[in-house]
């Protein structure tokens, strides 16, 4: 059991401005491989890191992504690179293609039984309501603009 609460967030729309990459998986034909390996080059979104830097002082931070376990390396290079406070990664199986509403939140009922979640940060609405419904305390990241295409992935396949 962990002493801190817990501060949890996304990184994909809420930490991470993913748009530059969405081209990869907008249309018929999914590049998936090129998807991901464009990663460590998003630009942070400033009003999500300026959220985990100041829950930080009080909590202690997870990252909780649908992000393949693949990604690890990458995921945790850039969290460093950008200066975002140290924390655990949780990340979907390489094989998890189940929707994000589904797998997050079981990564967080995981967490809940270490310790208190004081917030949950994340910018897909299906998954900060699963979270609602679950009773953990939500912020909703709307401060990156919502991509019909980024909510149909992480929805229908699972991948992200």
């Amino acid at each position: 059991m962990t002493s801190r609460s817990l501060a949890v967030f996304d990184l994909d729309g809420t930490l991470a401005d993913v748009r530059h990459r969405l081209r990869h998986i907008d249309g018929r034909r999914r590049d998936w491989d090129a998807f991901f390996a464009a990663a460590p080059g998003d630009p942070p979104l400033a009003r999500g890191v300026a959220l985990v830097r100041s829950s930080a002082e009080k909590h202690e931070v997870v990252y909780v992504t649908g992000r393949p376990e693949r990604c690890r390396r990458d995921t945790l290079e850039w969290l460093a690179r950008h200066g975002l406070p140290a924390g655990r990664l949780l990340m979907r199986g390489d094989r998890d293609r189940r929707p994000a509403r589904v797998t997050k939140p079981e990564l967080l009922r995981r967490l809940a039984a270490e310790g208190t979640v004081a917030l949950v940060v994340d910018d897909d609405h299906q998954v900060c309501d699963a979270y609602e419904a679950a009773g953990f305390p939500v912020v909703r990241a709307g401060w990156m603009t919502a991509e019909p295409v980024l909510e149909e992935v992480q929805e229908r396949e699972g991948r992200t």
